[in-house]
């Protein structure tokens, strides 16, 4: 029989959890008080505790008690100091807690010395983030990757086990379960583990880059969705393409990439692509890990930043995905390739939606639109389109009968728009290239080949 159990949190969040022997769980945000080491984006604590609640919730913990805990400079020991330590230990037992997530990111020294403390297992922000991912992840390749990330994390960590490396499916084990072993891991075998898996994944690159090559040469621009996670990529990406990609209120629905073909207003086609949602400070070892989905983002030829304006911390959101762009390589140079696609506009009140279109009218890089109810979504299909025109150009080229060679050379490279039959056997194509293939198509056909007007 599902239990259901209720908890009271600090953000003033009433939660109803429904399943059998679910883990109790204290969430803990620690907030950075010191102004020096503060980031630009310094964000609320409670709304900082409320998204830890949320990727708590994402793996489905019994949520008992919840607290931000102020911190003035971290502890090489416990990280938060030994008056707070005491007081949660006295929660965590107040409320027989089984787990106690840390919204930080802990030493292994740390960690385990908190859960002598508090007599509970301790799960930082990472794990956590890791543990979520080891859930959603359904693709060979998102497993491997997130395994390797995983390992990565673990090697420090030697007071886990490693069953989750036979498991099928699931999360890794952070939290453990009935009849789970706690034996240490062997290190040797972690790294002969991530050797393996390293190379498994190299073959996913090779096989992602021959995937590329071919795209190259069926020149369809790639158009790739990014945003901080629970944004509405996956809803939006539905809506223009019809697709079925699971799109819930859940932080990191969508681990695994996926792309369709989409065929613009103007006849044109685009390849359109989902990822993995980002977060404020997405442990490195995620990043390196998905290197190789997230190498979709830097091939595109446009990139939609996808933001939940509705959010209270939209602009803060918008920087944690910029910092990630940027260690991903996308840096001001290629800015302009970016749109910004102000999301969720149907859940704004009619003041906030007035000044939201007066700011998406003044300027030419973003779309105010709801993926839901379809509304600015023609308006983003048109920004498509002329971002892609001024990186091409539509030029005609005759050919001649015996050309089957240039013919076919011209369907590979281009996208063919038209074209007119002569009855000397010749053919007036009209084809649109980007600005490289163009030049490789004149140096081809030379005169035979002219821009259109």
């Amino acid at each position: 029989m599902k239990s259901k159990k209720h908890a009271k949190s600090g953000a003033g969040v009433d939660f109803q959890i429904e399943g059998p022997e679910l883990t109790r769980a204290v969430v803990v945000h620690v907030e950075r008080k010191s102004r020096a080491e503060a980031k630009a984006t310094d964000r609320d604590a409670q709304s900082k505790l409320a998204e830890a609640i949320g990727l708590a919730e994402a793996i489905d913990l019994d949520i008992v008690d919840t607290m931000v805990a102020p911190l003035l400079a971290p502890k090489p020991a416990t990280y938060i100091g030994s008056g707070k330590v005491a007081e949660i230990a006295k929660r965590v037992a107040d409320a027989e807690a089984e787990l106690v997530v840390v919204n930080a990111q802990l030493s292994p020294v740390q960690q385990r010395n908190l859960e002598t403390e508090w007599k509970a297992k301790v799960l930082d922000r990472t794990g956590l983030i890791l543990e979520i991912f080891g859930r959603r992840a359904s693709t060979k390749e998102g497993i491997l990757q997130v395994e390797l990330a995983h390992l990565n994390y673990q090697k420090s960590r030697l007071v886990r086990s490693w069953t989750h490396l036979e498991r099928q499916r699931g999360g890794f084990g952070f939290i453990g379960g009935p009849g789970e072993s706690q034996l240490e891991m062997d290190r040797r075998l972690i790294q002969e583990r991530i050797s393996k898996i390293k190379g498994e994944l190299e073959t996913v690159v090779k096989t992602r880059d021959l995937h590329r090559k071919g795209r190259e040469r069926v020149p369809f621009p790639i158009v790739a969705l990014v945003g901080y996670t629970n944004a509405g990529k996956s809803t939006l990406f539905n809506k223009l393409t019809s697709a079925n990609v699971l799109a819930k209120d859940l932080l990191f629905a969508t681990l695994d990439p996926t792309m369709r073909n989409l065929t613009l207003p103007s006849g044109r086609t685009i390849i359109l692509s989902d990822t993995v949602g980002f977060i404020s400070e997405l442990p490195t070892t995620l990043i390196a890990s998905f290197r190789a989905t997230l190498e979709e983002v830097l091939a595109a030829d446009i990139i939609l930043h996808v933001r939940d304006v509705s959010h209270d911390e939209t602009e803060a959101q918008s920087h944690d995905v910029n910092l990630v762009l940027e260690e991903l390589g996308i840096h001001e140079d290629r800015r302009s390739q970016i749109i910004e696609v102000w999301n969720k506009a149907d859940l704004l009140d009619p003041h906030a939606l007035a000044t939201r279109e007066a700011q998406a009218q003044r300027r030419d890089d973003c779309v105010l639109l709801s993926s839901l109810d379809g509304q600015g979504i023609d308006e983003l299909l048109e920004k498509i389109e002329r971002r892609l025109a001024k990186k091409s150009t539509v030029y005609e080229i005759m050919i001649d009968a015996a050309d089957g060679k240039g013919m076919a050379w011209l369907h590979q490279r281009g996208e063919v728009l038209a074209r007119k039959a002569y009855a000397d056997g010749r053919t007036k194509l009209s084809v649109r290239f980007d600005a490289d293939t163009a030049g490789q198509a004149q140096s081809k056909f030379g005169k035979a080949m002219k821009a259109k007007a």
